[in-house]
């Protein structure tokens, strides 16, 4: 079983990271990549549109066999006890030799989930050095709240919206989180991080997965999805989604696009509230 010490699970609340975590095998994670460039491949030429990076564990069953791998889940009952739900999951990809970055920012800006108690598992699908743009925490920032966003995009980065913290941020003490192919990072959604260019000649592929106790609800005014993968709901706060395992083709990709639909209108009214122009 993967499980964090006392020390590790004490130094991720302390911090608002944690990093690296031996979850899975260099051979699993390059199974998952092999399954997720095949996917890609299927799609139609030119730049891969959001809903073909998010909630695909709605839509891939090997997707949903990662977000629901019992030794991530014992890890994250550790953080978030026993009844969990997956809110989203992101694939972050920065092709090599490349500039891309992701500009300073809270993942909490625009999910709308209160409490703030949703952890994401970056889980690396191909090595996330630091020549290769791994994260970089601002330890101890989780503490400091929500801050401001600025409504105007920042050139060049992959955040959703492109949008990063406008407020004064202290970065001197500023942490990188290299993660080798099959680790996890795990970071509170209200810590400040960012990552850097890849430069290296491989794809940084990362797959964050945003876990959230059941208890935790959405404050939007549409109903949001998620997927129960550990526990019991017995809270209701959200439309449990279903198991691409147990559906057809078809079945899956209209699974997914409601699911997908439903987030992208809670995500344009959280910005909307904020005055973000999305």
């Amino acid at each position: 079983m993967t499980k964090l010490s006392q020390a590790e699970v004490d130094a991720f609340h302390r911090d608002g990271f944690f990093a690296p975590v031996d979850v899975f095998s260099p051979e699993e994670a390059r199974a998952w990549r092999a399954d997720l460039e095949a996917f890609e491949r299927t799609l139609p030429p030119g730049p891969v549109s959001a809903g073909d990076r998010r909630k695909l564990h709605v839509r891939l069953p090997w997707a949903r066999d990662l977000v629901q791998d019992p030794r991530l889940l014992d890890v994250m009952e550790q953080l978030l006890g026993p009844d969990i739900l997956a809110f989203t999951s992101t694939f972050f990809i920065k092709e090599p030799n490349t500039d891309a970055i992701t500009a300073w920012h809270q993942d909490a800006t625009f999910f709308g989930l209160s409490p703030y108690e949703h952890v994401t598992a970056w889980v690396a699908l191909s090595e996330a050095s630091i020549e290769a743009g791994c994260m970089e925490f601002a330890p101890g920032s989780h503490r400091l709240g929500q801050l401001a966003h600025g409504q105007t995009a920042t050139p060049g980065t992959i955040n959703a919206g492109a949008r990063s913290i406008s407020e004064p941020l202290d970065t001197s003490r500023a942490v990188f989180a290299p993660v080798k192919t099959g680790q996890v990072s795990l970071h509170h959604t209200l810590i400040a991080h960012n990552s850097r260019p890849n430069r290296s000649d491989d794809r940084r592929i990362g797959f964050g997965i945003s876990y959230i106790p059941a208890h935790v609800r959405h404050g939007g005014s549409k109903r949001m999805t998620a997927t129960l993968v550990r526990g019991v709901d017995r809270y209701g706060h959200f439309d449990l989604e279903d198991d691409p395992r147990t559906l057809d083709a078809d079945a899956q990709a209209e699974a997914h696009k409601r699911a997908y639909g439903r987030y992208r209108e809670g995500h344009a009214e959280q910005q909307a509230r904020y005055g973000v122009i999305a």
